[in-house]
């Protein structure tokens, strides 16, 4: 359960930072591939479905730790995977401070899935 409260404190971190950008704050070399300072609309749209993706990611997470239903363990592998690919699309990312900082954030959040999964 420990993993699943860590990802969970993890992702509402991400959630208020995603909230930042959609408010427009100027945090957008962080994200999105870096490319804009000030998020333009629709990547403000993309950061909202990120808000509303985490709450979905923790439900799971909780779920799966507490054992409490058998589809979430199938879909906890699915975000291991999800963000082991995360890894490396942000280790790529054009942005340096993407690379630098969400990088070593979606690594903890694949080994916090990780940890889940094997339960």
């Amino acid at each position: 359960m420990t993993a699943a409260i860590l990802a969970c404190v993890v992702l509402a971190g991400l959630a208020v930072f995603q909230g930042l950008l959609v408010a427009g704050a100027p945090l957008g070399r962080f994200a999105w591939g870096g490319r804009h300072r000030v998020l333009p609309t629709g990547l403000r749209f993309g950061s909202v479905v990120s808000i509303v993706a985490y709450v979905l990611v923790g439900v799971v997470l909780v779920a799966a730790a507490r054992r409490s239903a058998g589809a979430a363990d199938v879909a906890v592998w699915v975000l291991t995977g999800y963000f082991v690919l995360g890894i490396g699309m942000n280790a790529t990312s054009r942005s340096r401070p993407e690379r630098l900082v969400m990088t070593p954030v979606v690594a903890l959040l694949a080994g916090c899935c990780l940890v889940v999964a094997l339960g």
